[in-house]
């Protein structure tokens, strides 16, 4: 099931997640690395402030991940990947692909990919 949103829908789409997410890089030796974050949604972009080893792998592999936990133990996860650049301790991210995420009864995943559009 596809859902088309702009990027401003998914402020509200976040709003609904827990109210923190986390921030998902990958370290020199290529393991995950993943942070709690409070992230802000902006026109085109999301930023947080981070520490020095996630800015470090941010800097080095811009391609991060987003993971907002659900509200509620039976709702969707909001995962969002994008590009990012640092500065300093403030990472932003434009958002790329966003999808919603639960596990489906049984076994598998019941996935609700969100299109983002942005004005070129």
């Amino acid at each position: 099931m596809s859902i088309r949103v702009e990027l401003g829908e998914l402020r509200a789409v976040a709003g609904a997640q827990a109210p923190f997410a986390y921030l998902l890089t990958v370290s020199d030796d290529e393991s995950a690395h993943a942070v709690a974050i409070a992230p802000h949604i902006h026109e085109g972009s999301i930023t947080c402030d981070a520490g020095n080893r996630s800015c470090a792998n941010a800097r080095a592999r811009p391609n991060v991940s987003l993971l907002w936990p659900p509200s509620r133990p039976d709702d969707y996860s909001l995962i969002v990947d994008g590009r990012a650049s640092v500065d300093g301790s403030t990472v932003q991210i434009v958002p790329e692909r966003a999808v919603r995420h639960r596990p489906a009864p049984g076994e598998g995943s019941d996935c609700a990919p969100l299109v983002l559009e942005r004005e070129e």
